[in-house]
């Protein structure tokens, strides 16, 4: 078994805004086995000098689609094996931005998993959700409004990053189709979107019926739902229907901040999607009238993470790039910045982020026990959070699963 010493770092790790200097973690095989102040004795350790670094837990995005080679939705699709070559590309880059794990929120499926798990090519972990769910004419819905009806009822209408379902009984039957297929959650579409052209962005999508089905199918199953939402009255309904994970959140308020915070519920912020198509979505396609629904978030958007943090709102990491956008992840750090302590950052980036995983203790810390996904800062980022804005050129070591997929030191 490998042994791999971390000496004289300075630590942050994961829970804690403190970071001490001139710690040590010992590494053995896929987990950490020690965290101590004093040197450590390992015979034949691999020793890695940090003095003037920052070890620190591997980052988690919680928020990604890694089949979402472009903007254009709308049918037809390009083959998924041309999608597959994004993905390769993708997971590549996130990985040496730091991301050791990814949780896929539409598209992501078990064949990728497989990929991953092989070792057929170099990525984070991968959680994946599936195809998200969407009601007829809903968000996940991107037939265009001239468009008929040329498809049957019960889920059959599908592609690489939904499903339409309409009603309890379909809504069941699509939940236990993407959990069969391993899905760890189940998206649904709580409200309208972005980029897609028939909903208005500000209204609520589901009835609580559905929702409800879809909440006690994921309970019964061990998961859990993630519902995609921008105005305030959908998130109120879906986190008060048992939904655990609000994505976007764009428009929220104190009330309904109060509200999630009250219920235990997470809110998964995107704020590196939001500006970079505010900067270059029109000409990577996106239509007047999309463009025009995003500046409708862009202009609520950081403001609301500074009402979800007075009120204790348990803020999740995700960034949700697609395309050519993919190259700004280490912007979300950025954008962040302007209303967030860099602790705050990071510790979404990590320790919360891992719970909504339900990874708490395996992933996102710096513990003994935990798996060894682990970074090397060259500096501190909780002093300087731009040191990691900038795509993986200020770390020296990526760890992930005990291996190294980055070593400068």
């Amino acid at each position: 078994m490998s042994r791999i010493l971390f000496e004289n770092a300075t630590l942050f790790n994961g829970t804690s805004p403190e970071t001490p200097d001139g710690m040590f973690v010992l590494v053995e095989g896929m987990r950490i086995k020690e965290v101590s102040d004093r040197p450590i004795k390992a015979e034949s350790a691999d020793r890695i000098d940090c003095t003037g670094k920052t070890l620190m837990p591997g980052m988690i995005d919680n928020h990604v689609h890694i089949y979402g080679e472009s903007l254009k939705l709308a049918p037809p699709e390009p083959p998924i094996t041309y999608r597959a070559q994004y993905a390769q590309k993708f997971l590549k880059h996130i990985l040496s931005c730091g991301f050791t794990s990814v949780r896929d929120v539409g598209g992501g499926d078990h064949g990728m998993a497989m990929a991953l798990r092989d070792g057929f090519l170099d990525g984070p972990r991968f959680f994946y959700g599936g195809v998200f769910i969407t009601q007829t004419g809903g968000h996940g819905d991107m037939r265009p409004a001239h468009q008929g009806t040329d498809f049957c009822s019960c889920g059959s209408l599908r592609n690489s990053f939904s499903v339409v379902a309409d009603g309890v009984v379909e809504c069941t039957k699509a939940v236990r189709e993407e959990l069969r297929k391993g899905a760890h959650h189940i998206k649904i579409m709580g409200s309208g979107g972005v980029v897609s052209t028939t909903d208005p962005l500000d209204r609520c999508q589901y009835s609580d019926a559905e929702i409800s089905t879809i909440v006690e199918e994921c309970r019964r199953h061990g998961s859990y739902v993630a519902a995609h939402c921008h105005p305030a009255e959908a998130i109120r309904r879906c986190a008060t229907l048992g939904v655990r994970t609000i994505e976007h959140g764009t428009l929220i308020d104190e009330p309904t901040a109060k509200i999630v915070a009250e219920l235990g519920a997470y809110v998964v912020p995107t704020m590196a999607t939001i500006f970079a198509l505010k900067d270059i979505g029109r000409e990577l396609g996106l239509n007047a009238e999309s463009y025009e629904k995003l500046l409708m978030v862009a202009e609520r958007a950081i403001e609301g993470l500074a009402v979800m943090k007075k009120v204790g709102v348990k803020m999740g990491f995700g960034t949700d790039l697609m395309g050519q956008t993919h190259t700004r992840q280490g912007t979300e750090f950025s954008l962040r910045r302007q209303v967030l302590e860099p602790f705050d950052i990071l510790h979404s980036a990590t320790a919360i982020n891992a719970e909504i995983l339900n990874m708490q203790g395996q992933l996102g810390v710096v513990a003994p026990g935990a798996l060894a996904d682990l970074l090397v800062v060259d500096g501190n980022p909780l002093q300087d959070i731009e040191l990691l804005a900038a795509n993986g050129a200020h770390l020296s070591v990526i760890m992930n699963n005990g291996r190294f997929s980055k070593r400068r030191i």
